[in-house]
């Protein structure tokens, strides 16, 4: 009988165990992947490591490159283009090593300096948010992941993500920004409004503002997914000025912090409805109007 060779294992490093890191190492572990060293400074990271790295040595940096042959780079933005120089300062990076980092913002340009010395640059960003949890594992199944690479890596890193459970989107080094700001304007964003949303309703006196709030943001996320500007509703898009008045004299009351933010919006909101047909143009001037007295207070 021929036994048939499963396809080459890798060891797997993680640089930053934050909930990026362990999650994605715990991924590749799942399909057969040995995660054999990490980082993590701080006791969240630590603990965080124990549930869903158990048994991984938590080392320096520099020492997790030299086991791996695949490491994760998970730190913040911010922080990845002086950590790259850093490793390659210190001759950490072995030719032929898979460098992966996660960040939505940059594609493979920032990793250049490994790339130089011989390292194989990937960008593998999921598109979803992390708890540091088992089910963030559970979560990446179907979860879209941006992919940037160099020409001669795409099926690599296509199939790293698969492997992971999740769907390859390409993404051109040159759309990485704008990519990344869609993704923060609709996550990011939703999170602020939303407990700003709950906090109203505690001051106007719902106990549970969640309760509330589920079928109603469900139903509507669901119509915007499928219908776009054409799911918009409310007073904004059917030009009720006085409505929007009455609503900017309440949070003036009750939460100035937010009147910035609903005029931001309402403004968003009143151009999409007023270029799609959907806000008709002499219920607009009132409107706008109504928003632009509160601009100059």
């Amino acid at each position: 009988m021929v036994v048939e060779e499963k396809p080459a294992r890798l060891a797997v490093g993680v640089v930053g165990a934050g909930r990026v890191g362990a999650t994605l190492a715990a991924a590749l572990g799942l399909a057969g992947h040995r995660t054999v060293a990490a980082s993590g400074v701080s006791d969240a990271s630590r603990r965080r490591a124990e549930t869903l790295l158990p048994g991984v040595p938590l080392v320096e940096p520099r020492a997790v490159l030299e086991h791996a042959d695949l490491v994760l780079l998970t730190v913040p933005d911010d922080a990845l283009p002086d950590l790259v120089s850093g490793l390659v300062e210190t001759g950490a990076i072995r030719p032929g090593q898979l460098l992966v980092h996660t960040s939505g913002r940059y594609g493979t340009a920032v990793l250049d300096p490994a790339l130089r010395a011989g390292a194989l640059p990937l960008a593998l960003h999921p598109v979803m948010t992390f708890t540091g949890s088992r089910v963030d594992v559970q979560r990446l199944n179907g979860c879209t992941f941006g992919v940037t690479a160099p020409g001669e890596l795409r099926m690599a890193a296509e199939a790293l993500v698969i492997e992971m459970g999740g769907e390859p989107e390409w993404i051109e080094e040159s759309a990485r920004p704008l990519y990344h700001a869609a993704l923060a304007i609709g996550a990011n964003h939703m999170v602020t409004l939303v407990a700003q949303s709950m906090d109203l309703l505690r001051a106007a006196g719902v106990q549970e503002p969640g309760r509330m709030l589920g079928p109603l943001l469900g139903a509507a996320l669901d119509n915007a997914l499928r219908s776009g500007d054409a799911a918009l509703t409310g007073p904004v898009a059917r030009g009720d000025a006085g409505t929007v008045s009455a609503h900017l004299a309440e949070l003036r009351r009750h939460a100035p912090e937010d009147v910035a933010s609903y005029v931001a919006m309402a403004r968003a909101t009143a151009d999409r409805a007023l270029a799609n047909g959907m806000l008709k143009a002499e219920y607009a001037e009132a409107l706008l109007g109504a928003l632009a007295d509160e601009g100059i207070r």
